[in-house]
């Protein structure tokens, strides 16, 4: 059975040959193509796709907002953003949103294919330079955030950088790949951190700092 995509940009002749791309592959069927947020949800609500190739910059409705409906609708439904790399700044709150990943516009069709491939079978999908600039982002937090994660619990360095991480809202999958971890080693840093807050889940963990945080 073949992978159902949907497509969304507001730019129609992007949106076509994406889809002629796309239709390439004997594993990808486009079922709709859509021109803004609001289009799409409207189709999905007859047909719903299992990948969502989404444009960031849409008039009618942003791609961070169609993407939070979307999961909100049809939580198991993977959404991948398509972006220059200009638009890097949509890139948390896409992710935190629940988008699997980003794509540069510039990205080769067979890797385009390869991507909602990936993407559907569960991988978070993100090119070197959009992993980079999201580690650098969860560096960019203040000092003083830093300083007092650290003094509070006894922090090691990355601990303190997957602590912050976790506290913005990165699922596992997000932390290993923006820090280059094997999904295991950042499994054992976050039960590290959940013993030393003394907290048994995620929610707890986010409450316990946000407490020492004041936020």
């Amino acid at each position: 059975m073949k992978i159902k995509v949907m497509i969304v940009d507001d730019q129609v002749i992007l949106s076509e040959g994406i889809r002629s791309v796309v239709s390439s592959s004997d594993k990808l069927e486009v079922i709709a193509v859509a021109h803004g947020g609001r289009e799409a949800l409207e189709e999905m609500e007859k047909q719903v796709p299992d990948v969502v190739l989404l444009d960031i910059r849409m008039p009618d409705m942003n791609g961070v907002v169609t993407t939070g409906e979307i999961k909100k609708r049809y939580p198991q439904v993977k959404v991948l953003i398509l972006t220059t790399f200009d638009d890097s700044d949509y890139i948390l709150s896409a992710l935190n949103n629940g988008a699997c990943g980003y794509l540069l516009k510039d990205i080769s069709a067979p890797a385009l294919i390869d991507a909602i491939v990936n993407a559907y079978e569960g991988d978070t999908i993100l090119p070197a330079k959009i992993a980079k600039k999201i580690a650098d982002s969860a560096k960019l937090v203040t000092s003083d955030r830093e300083l007092r994660l650290r003094r509070a619990f006894g922090f090691s360095d990355r601990e303190v950088e997957i602590a912050v991480m976790l506290y913005e809202g990165f699922n596992n999958r997000q932390i290993a790949s923006a820090l280059n971890l094997s999904d295991g080693t950042a499994r054992n840093y976050i039960s590290a951190i959940y013993l030393k807050l003394g907290c048994d889940g995620r929610a707890a963990a986010i409450e316990k700092m946000k407490e020492t945080l004041g936020g």
